[in-house]
């Protein structure tokens, strides 16, 4: 008896690890996505003011254009948890209850597959085992497998790329714990529970 009370509080507690993981990712994410948007409103001011001044700074463009990038992911990945992906109900409306709850595990598990494939491929692409071998030398890495992502650069600001570019690993990431944390919930393993710091109406929400 003892034995099978153990493994089932042992995956009550994983259940609810992944459920805390998915509200403290989204609750960064908040913060992050406030953040940017008062510096990319910052940035599109100064831009407008120094244009107008006829003093332009020529870094601000791509700074904004990577601050939308960012934006952009951390948002999607927000929207997953939130539900507020879009979703093509001409089927499945038409669905019993029964099997549009069958339509839904499935679709939510799908992101989670697809969360899980991106982080494989963003370890292929970054390939951190492959650097740490060269040394954590960028340069010895492309000479070694023609994979020049650590040695490229902005073009205004000279940032190193591979910096930017880790938007896409956090991005696969956090959508891959959202979309379990939301698996839980529609194969009803937890309640669903109300995210916080986020005002949302019923039809806010299209999944």
């Amino acid at each position: 008896m003892i034995e099978q009370t153990i493994p089932a509080n042992r995956a009550f507690s994983v259940r609810w690890m992944v459920i805390r993981a998915s509200s403290a990712l989204l609750a960064v994410e908040r913060l992050a996505l406030m953040g940017l948007m008062y510096v990319l409103t910052g940035l599109i001011l100064v831009n407008v003011v120094t244009r107008y001044a006829r003093f332009p700074i020529y870094w601000i463009d791509e700074s904004a254009v990577y601050c939308v990038v960012w934006l952009t992911f951390i948002g999607a990945s927000a929207m997953t948890r939130l539900r507020l992906d879009f979703a093509v109900t001409m089927l499945t409306e038409r669905l019993s209850p029964q099997h549009q709850k069958i339509a839904k595990v499935i679709s939510t598990g799908l992101v989670v597959v697809f969360g899980a494939a991106l982080i494989v491929t963003c370890m292929l692409w970054m390939d951190p085992v492959g650097l740490a071998r060269a040394g954590f030398d960028g340069r010895k890495l492309a000479a070694e497998t023609f994979n020049f992502l650590y040695t490229e650069h902005t073009q205004t600001l000279n940032w190193p790329t591979w910096v930017l570019y880790l938007t896409l690993p956090i991005f696969a990431v956090s959508m891959t714990v959202h979309g379990l944390a939301n698996l839980l919930e529609d194969l009803e393993l937890v309640p669903r529970t109300p995210p916080k710091g986020f005002q949302l109406s019923e039809l806010d929400g299209v999944n």
